[in-house]
């Protein structure tokens, strides 16, 4: 069955304003997967996902109540490579198994509009290759710097380290079939998401026109 919906997806760099962005286009009427929040999901207790973390990395990621401390397991896989892999080797294929059944459910519900998949790691995974469009919010680093600072109180070099250990906002920008520029004053941000929104409708309405 073709899907008469668009998919987007949505990405961006930390400090970018994705949240804020993503926001936007949901007052805008559009259909919102979020994947922080299956992220979330997949690593509750209970989860397979979440016995696989403990036992990698120890039961010192967890709070009181037992379950995964994200702060915690950040710590722990900040600035390595490797254990940030195996992290992901636990946590993408039960993400990407939750997309699917949702964008079955939103298929078999008729729905007609434009849908974005808001995800972080979307390029890096290779999962905007499987988007019908790719929308990417930058920022420049001073923006960047200057919101994880104020969201995380900590010093810039602190903030900059973060960054740094993040595919480059302009490597994504490339890939884009869209870009917010999210650097300065609300307002300007408002007016491109709304520019943007009115591309994918004439995008969405080619889709619907494309035999299947």
């Amino acid at each position: 069955m073709k899907r008469k919906f668009l998919l987007v997806g949505l990405t961006g760099g930390i400090g970018s304003g994705k949240s804020t962005v993503s926001r936007m286009f949901r007052d805008l009427s559009c259909l919102i997967i979020d994947a922080d929040l299956l992220a979330r999901e997949v690593v509750e207790p209970g989860e397979p996902a979440y016995a696989k973390i403990v036992a990698e990395f120890g039961k010192q990621i967890l709070d009181a109540e037992g379950q995964i401390d994200r702060k915690k397991l950040g710590a722990v896989i900040f600035g390595d490579a490797a254990k940030r892999k195996r992290l992901e080797e636990f946590t993408h294929p039960e993400i990407r198994q939750r997309q699917a059944a949702i964008l079955a459910e939103v298929i078999t519900e008729g729905f007609e509009g434009i849908a974005i998949f808001d995800a972080a790691l979307l390029v890096e995974t290779g999962g905007a290759k499987t988007m019908d469009r790719l929308v990417v919010v930058y920022a420049d680093e001073a923006a960047q710097l200057r919101r994880i600072m104020l969201r995380d109180d900590i010093p810039e070099a602190e903030a900059l380290q973060k960054i740094r250990s993040q595919m480059p906002l302009s490597l994504k920008v490339k890939q884009a079939h869209y870009v917010v520029d999210n650097s300065s004053a609300r307002e300007e941000t408002e007016r491109r998401v709304r520019e943007v929104y009115q591309a994918l409708l004439a995008d969405l309405k080619a889709h619907q026109a494309t035999p299947a």
